[in-house]
């Protein structure tokens, strides 16, 4: 049986190419960015719609069985909490994101509902945005006369088979009150401590090797070397290491203060491990990059993020990096769509494994070897002061006096 799904906040289709996998028939896309636009057509057929959610209608999308979304919340992101140790969450206009996904879950009244978003909707203490979905889908049943379940689980992307540790928010409800059960991890790091080496079910994360390491000849325009102020120390950072290697608590050369810059600062992949998550916007010295000390490229990020394979994606380098960093592992959404058919659909999938699985490679070679410092880095050498803490750094401190002279005119 198949069923039609209306897709939010599309962005270049990851959550919808897992949908599409496990048999569901793409109805509308709606997207307001240009390029994704682009990149929805060269990829799909269904009806794409580029406009902001506000300006369209429910009438105008139409009905479908599924709906689903992951809507942009940037006053939700980890990143903002580090570097300013709170966001104005939901005051901040771009968190609207989240009212529009409910007007049209209430308008066309699906079967099932699947919302994505990032991890800081859920922090402790700052989950007004997660709230705020709960309480207007309990309004909304008491308004329309629905029973959407909510049910809801941080799920680590690489726990299912994605070359890529990336976590997410992942929410489900379904409208007759079924309870959704998140499929269990069927993935792990055997020698973590957590997992039981006799648990069967249990098979190794799938390695960054596993999912690029047959990409040898960058054909693509996205794969070039490092430039700027630190391209030439990244080869003297071991593989699946960043700059907290050249620290006074890592093992390279006391190079910078610990925790002074991005987890993702110089961060190297390694060919034995997942990828750490792609970014959005990285910046020139903002990984992860290839363990040959360059830039991933367009075909191995498609690669990690699960992605069927020939698919385009339209724009510059900036906005193909972009379009990425934000999407869904499409694997991921196979796996939740393919158990929403079995458990909330009725209809299940007769298969043994998922189309967009990547197979393990037969062996993975020895790291790169690391270079020496080059001369230019070595006046950095001393002593450097650790970051003082959560929104004490340095830019939170401007945010802050900018705060205190606005209020003292």
């Amino acid at each position: 049986m198949t069923f039609s799904v209306l897709s939010l906040f599309s962005g270049a289709g990851g959550l919808d190419y897992g949908f599409r996998s496990s048999g569901y028939n793409l109805s509308c896309m709606v997207e307001m960015d240009k390029w994704a636009c682009e990149t929805l057509r060269l990829n799909e057929n269904c009806r794409i719609l580029q406009s902001d959610i506000h300006k369209i209608t429910s009438d105008e999308l139409g009905y479908a069985d599924v709906l689903i979304g992951g809507p942009p919340c940037q006053p939700f992101s980890k990143s903002a909490y580090w570097v300013l140790g709170d966001t104005k969450r939901l005051e901040d206009p771009r968190a609207d994101t989240l009212t529009a996904f409910l007007r049209v879950l209430k308008d066309i009244r699906p079967k099932v509902f699947l919302l994505e978003n990032v991890v800081g909707l859920k922090f402790k203490g700052k989950d007004e945005g997660f709230k705020l979905l709960e309480n207007t889908v309990k309004k909304i049943n008491s308004d329309v006369g629905t029973n959407y379940s909510f049910n809801w689980k941080v799920l680590n992307s690489a726990d299912y088979g994605v070359p890529q540790s990336r976590e997410r928010v992942f929410i489900v409800g379904s409208k007759d009150g079924r309870v959704f059960n998140f499929p269990e991890p069927t993935h792990g790091d055997l020698k973590s401590k957590s997992i039981d080496l006799f648990e069967k079910k249990i098979l190794p994360h799938i390695t960054a090797w596993d999912a690029i390491g047959d990409i040898e000849i960058e054909e693509d325009r996205n794969g070039g070397q490092i430039t700027g102020k630190w391209g030439d120390l990244l080869p003297s950072i071991p593989e699946g290491k960043n700059y907290l290697w050249h620290t006074d608590r890592g093992e390279g050369l006391p190079l910078f203060g610990w925790r002074r810059k991005y987890w993702s600062f110089l961060l190297k992949l390694a060919k034995n491990r997942p990828s750490w998550t792609i970014q959005s916007q990285p910046g020139a010295s903002i990984g992860p990059f290839h363990w040959r000390n360059r830039k991933l490229s367009t075909k191995e990020m498609c690669r990690l993020q699960t992605f069927p394979e020939g698919i385009k994606i339209a724009g510059s380098n900036v906005e193909i990096q972009r379009q990425l960093g934000n999407a869904v592992p499409s694997l991921l959404a196979e796996v939740l769509a393919t158990e929403i058919r079995q458990q909330l659909l009725d209809s299940p999938l007769n298969r043994k494994e998922y189309k967009l699985a990547i197979k393990p490679a037969i062996f993975t070679p020895e790291p790169e070897k690391t270079k020496k410092v080059p001369s230019k880095y070595l006046p950095l050498v001393g002593v450097h002061s650790p970051h003082p803490g959560t929104g004490k750094g340095n830019i939170a401190q401007k945010t802050t006096n900018n705060k205190l002279q606005k209020s003292m005119k």
